[in-house]
């Protein structure tokens, strides 16, 4: 059987921390929203907020991990895919953006990474 490519590992990396954030009492709304400007891996609910979830993993920190292939770029797109995915929402919920990174088989969750 050949190895499992990045798409995949990908899907993997998103299963574990969807896991990981359920067990944290997060309720999933959505799975890979995706739109013009940009895509979201997760979209959850924590309590009364709306949760934008970023899933970034890298097999060991060179390079410097997995959180900082976070690049502004990336940044702007998960802003763009939320503002899309907000306009279709009846009521405006407080909202913030996490990341969960996973270097080297360590999972982080990292809450409010990005100021919308």
């Amino acid at each position: 059987m050949p190895p499992p490519d990045k798409r995949e590992l990908g899907r993997l990396a998103e299963d574990d921390a969807l896991a990981y954030l359920l067990l944290q009492g997060l309720k999933l709304i959505e799975r890979n929203f995706l739109c013009k400007g940009g895509e979201l891996d997760l979209i959850m609910r924590d309590g009364k907020s709306v949760v934008f979830i970023e899933v970034r993993q890298r097999s060991g920190s060179a390079f410097g991990g997995a959180l900082a292939s976070i690049t502004p770029a990336k940044q702007r797109r998960m802003t763009r895919a939320a503002q899309t995915w907000l306009l279709s929402q009846k009521n405006l919920p407080p909202c913030r953006f996490d990341a969960v990174v996973i270097d080297g088989g360590r999972m982080e969750w990292l809450k409010n990474i990005l100021d919308m």
